[in-house]
């Protein structure tokens, strides 16, 4: 066998060996990978970016049915690439607390109401006004036509982006003694109150004191006598099971209250254009879908509570404008202390409700 032939043979068997010891250069041998069946789907790939949602709302309500709906078409529209995990019932805390960390980007996402939302951003105050909107087709015009666009972009002054509106609905008086049918009523009672200037403004005027309780919390503060009374959207007293904690219910319809969905403006800054785009079409077409499911089931919830035992009386015009007057001067108050962007808002829903009526 001549030399070229004999070095050939030589590499060809060095190389086999080299092959043979690198299963064993990181321990045992590792086996060969089980063969795959016809028609099996390939594996799931792990999301690049990752939204988790918290809000206060229990399960099973419309506020949680649109955000599992939420999830489901923006896991699929990105195709896999944005997964989004909701948690409900207040699991990372109440409101307040939900919000800070979504601000500094513990959680991507968070859903509240304005008036919580108002601890964080002042100037969504203004839609917390006592009076300021008649009825729900006036705050859904204000809302998505006049104040949507400048809210957006104070949002994201404050570290957030607004993702799309919701429905908690119009606040009625819940009480453990009597039917609130005047002022009068309240005085000297501890009502619950949003940690929101114009809630706890709103109380003071009409002569009940103030006592500011996290939104968890209520329940508990309600059964032990913490408070006398609180003002909730019908929806949420039941839901939360506030109902059980009262004797009278008084519609009123002193403040209508949206929520909002808001995403940590960092973390939504870091996404591709593409996906940025089709998260705010996804919500915003569901805007309508949400306050309908909410407003549509009232009835059936005006009945329920009835059935828990609670007596309901519903404000008549002339009783609830007493109510009015006695609250005017919360105006002044969120003007004076909200700052020259949020009077601004305010002379835009004031000049858009004139127009209306």
């Amino acid at each position: 066998m001549n030399r070229t032939s004999l070095l050939a043979r030589l590499a060809l068997s060095l190389a086999a060996l080299a092959v043979c010891a690198l299963p064993a250069l990181g321990g045992a041998q590792t086996p060969a990978p089980a063969p795959v069946a016809p028609g099996t789907p390939p594996a799931k790939l792990a999301p690049e970016f990752v939204l988790k949602i918290a809000s206060v709302a229990p399960d099973k309500t419309p506020w949680a049915e649109l955000l599992k709906r939420y999830k489901k078409q923006v896991e699929a529209r990105s195709n896999g690439r944005i997964g989004v995990k909701i948690y409900l019932g207040g699991q990372l805390g109440d409101e307040n607390e939900s919000l800070i960390k979504c601000k500094r980007g513990q959680i991507q996402g968070v859903g509240a109401s304005t008036g919580a939302i108002a601890s964080q951003v002042p100037e969504i105050n203004v839609l917390e006004i006592a009076f300021l909107f008649r009825n729900a087709r006036e705050a859904d015009h204000v809302i998505d036509t006049v104040l949507s666009e400048p809210m957006s972009a104070i949002m994201k002054d404050y570290g957030f982006v607004l993702g799309f509106w919701s429905e908690n609905g119009f606040r009625h008086f819940g009480t453990k003694d009597k039917f609130v049918k005047k002022p009068a009523d309240l005085k000297g009672k501890k009502m619950r109150s949003q940690e929101s200037l114009v809630h706890l403004e709103m109380w003071k005027a009409l002569g009940a004191s103030p006592v500011p309780v996290p939104t968890t919390e209520v329940l508990t503060a309600m059964q032990h006598g913490t408070v006398d009374g609180f003002d909730q959207a019908l929806l949420y007293t039941i839901a939360a099971n506030w109902s059980s904690s009262i004797k009278y219910y008084t519609l009123s319809g002193h403040i209508y209250q949206p929520a909002i969905i808001l995403f940590n403006k960092a973390w939504f800054d870091k996404l591709p254009p593409d996906l940025q785009q089709m998260m705010l079409e996804e919500g915003r077409a569901m805007q309508d879908m949400g306050r309908k499911k909410v407003r549509k089931i009232t009835p059936q919830l005006l009945e329920l509570v009835k059935q828990q035992g609670v007596e309901v009386y519903e404000l008549t015009p002339a009783e609830q404008s007493v109510f009015e007057r006695a609250t005017v001067g919360v105006r002044a108050a969120f003007r004076r202390s909200a700052g020259k962007r949020a009077a601004e808002l305010l002379d835009k829903a004031e000049a858009a409700l004139k127009a209306m009526r």
